[in-house]
């Protein structure tokens, strides 16, 4: 399968002879980056918003989904979970959903704009989790220790950041440095996409992999 990012926390997944999914398409007149182009069979939005909810931009007639529940479209299995809720505080945080997208036993997970640590018992009902998609840049999502936080509870794979500023990005973000320093690391090559071609070939040890996005 593989993996595109297209900026902020848009992604495209693909697999020969499964359903497409793209995840969180933005309006980039609000975000920033290059007009989406995409078409897809499955779309996921982790909830509204101009930068995470803009359906124009995918062609075709997908199957949209919004928000929790069990889906099995085109050979693709997806869970919607609800996260967020209350903070340490008690001050209510807005509502997301985070993904669960299962290629053939391979799970990747999208958080969205993930904003409050899951507990241990929420993330043992996501099973394992090879690839996630987490939010590294604050400004609704997690901040870069939050971000560090939460992979440390998810165990994945691979760990491609997303939701950072980029000289593409229109929204105030923090920028990928802090995200990488706190994970131990000064600088990682990026990668046009990610293809996974087995579990098998996952790395042990938990990865960060760094996607570019498209240029005009």
């Amino acid at each position: 399968m593989e993996i595109t990012w297209y900026g902020h926390s848009c992604f495209r997944l693909t697999e020969r002879a499964e359903a497409s999914v793209v995840c969180d398409p933005y309006d980039n007149q609000h975000v920033g980056y290059p007009p989406l182009k995409l078409k897809a069979d499955i779309v996921t939005i982790s909830h509204e918003s101009p930068s995470h909810s803009f359906l124009k931009a995918v062609k075709g007639e997908p199957y949209v989904i919004t928000g929790p529940g069990e889906y099995e479209i085109g050979g693709v299995f997806i869970t919607g979970v609800r996260t967020n809720g209350r903070n340490k505080k008690e001050s209510v945080v807005p509502e997301n959903t985070l993904y669960v997208i299962d290629y053939n036993g391979i799970n990747i997970v999208h958080l969205g704009d993930l904003s409050v640590a899951p507990s241990q018992s929420e993330v043992e009902e996501l099973g394992p989790v090879h690839v996630a998609l987490v939010p590294v840049g604050d400004g609704g999502g997690l901040n870069s220790s939050k971000a560090a936080e939460v992979i440390s509870l998810l165990e994945p794979n691979i760990v491609i950041p997303m939701h950072y500023s980029t000289p593409a990005t229109k929204i105030k973000l923090d920028g990928i440095i802090k995200f990488l320093k706190e994970m131990g690391l000064s600088h990682v090559e990026t990668m046009p996409s990610l293809k996974i071609t087995s579990i098998e070939g996952l790395p042990e040890e938990t990865r960060v992999v760094v996607l570019d996005y498209p240029r005009e």
